[in-house]
């Protein structure tokens, strides 16, 4: 099972959070931001841990651009920012050449800058998934040859019984299953036509900042043979600048249920092998 730390990078308290974790708790992997406020820190930090799996969270909405604004007006404002409107972007991305060109290269800067860490590579994922949008993952395979990408995150989350909190909650995440599986099916496909692995179910999507103790305690029984990732955005405190999209997100908690005693010993009952995307056989 891998078990990962999103937007590591973010600020200090996600970076500490996401190196406790992998020191005392379950975390074998993270994803980092390469332009977000706390990279630098998060790049050295990553130097000094030789077991932590790093890999890439693209971010293509909700962050700082890496290339410069002016190269890649369809997608990010003068500061730099990046387009927080989802639904338009991925409008964009889809029909309009000019914004699949920047994409392309807006892509291509953080793989760059990326491979400028020195940091094994270990996987590519994207924030909010963007890389579902077909578009952007067409670009991932296509870029990521260049860059040697052996592993992408799929977002497939089956409907768990175990983990809702009623009717509504039950329908929603079905329906979100059944939306995304032509998309899940698509991305499968491309990745094993280019001998790129991939996880075979992802919990962290239907309780995304919500991965408590709790939540990890009720999932962690279901866990099967194939490969699971499970991810959350830990933090050992809240920060300034806390993107409003994240607001209700407990990270505080969801870093407590990735060191707590409760939690390792429910991963040893059920024999559960803690690894990351490129070691060997997974469970």
């Amino acid at each position: 099972m891998i078990v990962t730390g999103d937007d590591f990078g973010l600020s200090t308290p996600v970076n500490d959070a996401i190196v406790k974790a992998h020191e005392k708790g379950i975390l074998t992997t993270t994803s980092l931001m390469v332009s977000a406020p706390a990279a630098v820190d998060a790049i050295a930090r990553a130097k000094n841990l030789p077991d932590l799996n790093v890999g890439l969270h693209l971010v293509l909405s909700n962050g700082k651009a890496t290339s410069p604004a002016a190269d890649i007006p369809a997608l990010a404002h003068a500061n730099g920012q990046l387009d927080n409107n989802l639904v338009r972007t991925g409008i964009m991305m889809f029909f309009d050449p000019a914004t699949k060109k920047q994409l392309e290269k807006e892509i291509r800067a953080q793989f760059e800058a990326f491979k400028a860490t020195g940091l094994r590579l270990d996987h590519v994922n994207a924030h909010n998934h963007m890389h579902l949008h077909p578009t952007v993952f067409d670009l991932i395979i296509k870029i990521g040859k260049e860059f040697e990408v052996t592993a992408i995150r799929i977002p497939n989350e089956p409907p768990l019984d175990s983990i809702t909190s009623g009717i509504k909650d039950k329908l929603l995440r079905q329906f979100r299953f059944v939306f995304l599986k032509p998309f899940v099916s698509r991305m499968k496909k491309l990745c094993e036509a280019n001998n790129i692995k991939h996880n075979n179910t992802i919990y962290g999507l239907n309780d995304s900042g919500h991965m408590t103790i709790d939540t990890l305690i009720r999932i962690i029984p279901h866990i099967d043979d194939g490969v699971t990732e499970i991810y959350s955005h830990p933090a050992t405190e809240r920060w300034d600048e806390i993107d409003p999209a994240a607001n209700d997100y407990e990270f505080e908690a969801e870093y407590k249920a990735l060191i707590h005693a409760r939690t390792i010993r429910t991963i040893e009952k059920f024999n559960i092998e803690l690894t990351g995307f490129n070691d060997g056989e997974q469970v």
